[in-house]
């Protein structure tokens, strides 16, 4: 096991982490949409309102508030349903308890002097956030440096426990005590874990070096659906983790040729109601694609003059509307040209895929992953980047990295190849 697991608590990850607010079941759609586009991820936690507000809260009781995680897929997929196509106001309107999965194993609540190893099982066994207490100090068990926490330079103990809590030397009163330990909590998502891991990737040694492939890192069960299906079944498809179904063209043998993805993070930043129009009128491929006002009415429908879809912008706080043209810009695809069908070089820029080689190593995935602010990556054959193989998310890496060095398969490659392969 590498000493970063055993020589690091969660506190280590929390500095410099923000406050968390949370975001209430009982809001709207439209609010859930303003949240997930200024959040750091495409996804919010979701709460339900506390039944005292002046009563301390334990964690048993802040855990059983937690609903679930509400993704930009979530919202997309609601309001591509035909009731709410026919009256968008009402559905922006509807309150977020309506769309979010109910899920309250996705958080747990840790003291930030929990192990770092222990925290990485917690997220291998299913969980996505950990709510962290900002109103206690620790004691870091990082013999690199010393942890900065509620503004005091704490020095570490060679010999101390790494979950013993320390008071602090200026302690406050019980009852400002209370109120912050029961308010000032933040939120650690696996994106948090592998951008504080890809930082120590000398302690990782060899692991980042070796290929996914030979780490066992590569999903195989992936979900996916035909191009020439309707979009709109990939929001039966259910996907769990990553929240990402691929789009793919089936080959005379068999073989899965990735053309794009509808996935959580595509969607993050988009026009939800455009996203939404598309995903129940188009085909897969036409969604991934991304089409344009002037493409040929023999190959889509008649959306040109569709009224229910809106351009839509916030302004001061106010959802305006104005009738428009479709086009799938706003989806927040770059479409290179109109037609479908004519192979993958159609699909550049914001809709091609995020993929990698089965011989990737792992740490050129992590750096893929963290760069483009993506849940997942795409692996496809070494020979055909077309063939799709599997995919990588963050569980899978979360798995590979805590994997004995013996269960691994040697690997040769060097540091330099390694430099070049994430600079590609």
């Amino acid at each position: 096991m590498a000493s970063v697991f055993l020589y690091h608590v969660v506190g280590d990850l929390t500095v410099g982490k923000p406050e968390l607010v949370e975001f209430s079941e009982t809001e709207t759609v439209e609010s859930a949409i303003r949240a997930i586009g200024e959040s750091t991820e495409c996804g919010i936690p979701v709460w339900k309102r506390r039944s005292h507000v002046g009563m301390i809260e334990k964690n048993e009781m802040r855990q059983q508030r937690f609903v679930g995680i509400l993704t930009s897929l979530d919202i997309v997929s609601f309001l591509a349903k035909t009731q709410c196509l026919e009256d968008q106001d009402k559905a922006m309107k509807a309150q977020v308890s309506d769309v979010v999965v109910p899920n309250n194993a996705l958080l747990k609540i840790v003291d930030p002097g929990t192990r770092l190893i222990d925290a990485l099982e917690m997220m291998k066994q299913g969980v996505r956030r950990l709510l962290v207490p900002k109103s206690k100090v620790w004691k870091g068990m990082s013999k690199r440096f010393s942890i900065l926490y509620n503004g005091k330079w704490l020095k570490n103990i060679e010999n101390g426990s790494s979950n013993n809590l320390i008071t602090n030397a200026n302690p406050p009163s019980s009852s400002s005590t209370s109120t912050y330990m029961r308010d000032k909590f933040c939120c650690l998502s696996r994106e948090d874990i592998i951008r504080f891991l890809i930082g120590c990737l000398g302690a990782l040694a060899p692991v980042p070096l070796s290929s996914i492939s030979s780490l066992g890192a590569i999903n195989l069960n992936y979900s996916s659906i035909e191009a020439s299906l309707p979009a709109l079944e990939a929001t039966q498809k259910h996907p769990g983790d990553p929240s990402a179904v691929a789009v793919v063209e089936i080959a005379p043998d068999g073989h899965h040729k990735i053309l794009g993805e509808i996935s959580a993070s595509k969607l993050w930043k988009c026009d939800y109601l455009a996203a939404a129009w598309a995903l129940a009128n188009l085909s897969a491929g036409q969604f991934v694609m991304g089409v344009e006002d002037n493409v040929s009415s023999r190959l889509l429908p008649d959306f040109s003059v569709n009224s229910a879809v809106q351009d839509n912008k916030i302004v001061n706080g106010v959802w305006s509307t104005r009738p428009r043209k479709f086009s799938s810009r706003s989806i927040g695809f770059n479409p290179v040209s109109p037609s479908f069908g004519v192979g993958r070089s159609m699909y550049r820029g914001r809709s091609a895929p995020l993929t990698c080689k089965t011989t990737s190593s792992l740490a050129a995935v992590m750096a893929q992953m963290l760069s483009h602010r993506a849940t997942h990556v795409w692996v496809t054959e070494d020979e055909n980047d077309d063939i799709l193989v599997g995919v990588v998310g963050y569980a899978d890496i979360l798995v590979a990295v805590t994997k004995q060095p013996a269960a691994m398969i040697p690997t040769t490659r060097s540091i330099n190849e390694l430099g070049n392969e994430i600079q590609s």
